[in-house]
Parts: structure tokens; C-alpha cells; sequence
């Protein structure tokens, strides 16, 4: 179980990094699309950093589809805090119904 809890805290900071490279460039639009390319590349070179050994590690105790499941879950948890934090966008009540519709996806997915 262990593992099952690093993976998830690795899952955790790599998806915050990812987010950040695929969403942080929209604060600034006058950027040249070829510098917001660049450094999205970058800073997603540290999500693999983390999300190939959260993989490791977690295949120990769960299996892919479980990975992939928790995987998308906390993209959304930590999208909807950078959203607000970083973008200053609220959560719409459609979104919001949306996103609870998904996390009662990966919950049937983690069932057992």
C-alpha cells in the first residue's frame, strides 16, 4: 500500500507540472507562440521525471488501467485549483456536475 501512496503523491506534483506547461501560458497571450512552445517543453520535462517512476512504482500494487484512472483524477483536482489560483476562472455549476461525473468514473474504476 505503500507504493500505491507514492505513486499518488508522484502523480500529484508531476500533474501540477504538467498543467502548468499545457494551461501557464495563457496568462500570458502577447507571448510568441514559439517561446510559450518552448518553455511548455520544458517545464513538462519535469513532469516525466516524475510520472515514469510514479508508474514504476505503482504497477507494483495497481494495475495500468488503475494508474491511469487515479492518473486522470488528479488532473482534474489539481486543473481545478490552477484554474481558479493561476487563470482566476471560477468553477461553473456544468463544470463542476462534469467533473463529478468523471471522479464517479474513477471511483467505479477503483472499486475492488
Amino acid at each position: 500500500m505503500r507504493d500505491a501512496w507514492i505513486a499518488v503523491g508522484l502523480l500529484l506534483v508531476s500533474n501540477t507540472f504538467m498543467t502548468t506547461a499545457w494551461y501557464g501560458h495563457l496568462r500570458y497571450p502577447n507571448s510568441p507562440l514559439w517561446a510559450a512552445v518552448l518553455v511548455s517543453w520544458g517545464i513538462a520535462l519535469f513532469e516525466y521525471t516524475l510520472q515514469v517512476p510514479a508508474n514504476r512504482i505503482g504497477h507494483h500494487v495497481l494495475s495500468a488501467y488503475q494508474l491511469k484512472i487515479i492518473q486522470e483524477g488528479i488532473t482534474l483536482a489539481v486543473f481545478v485549483v490552477f484554474s481558479r489560483l493561476v487563470l482566476g476562472e471560477r468553477l461553473t455549476l456544468r463544470h463542476g456536475v462534469s467533473f463529478g461525473l468523471i471522479f464517479a468514473a474513477v471511483a467505479v474504476g477503483l472499486k475492488g
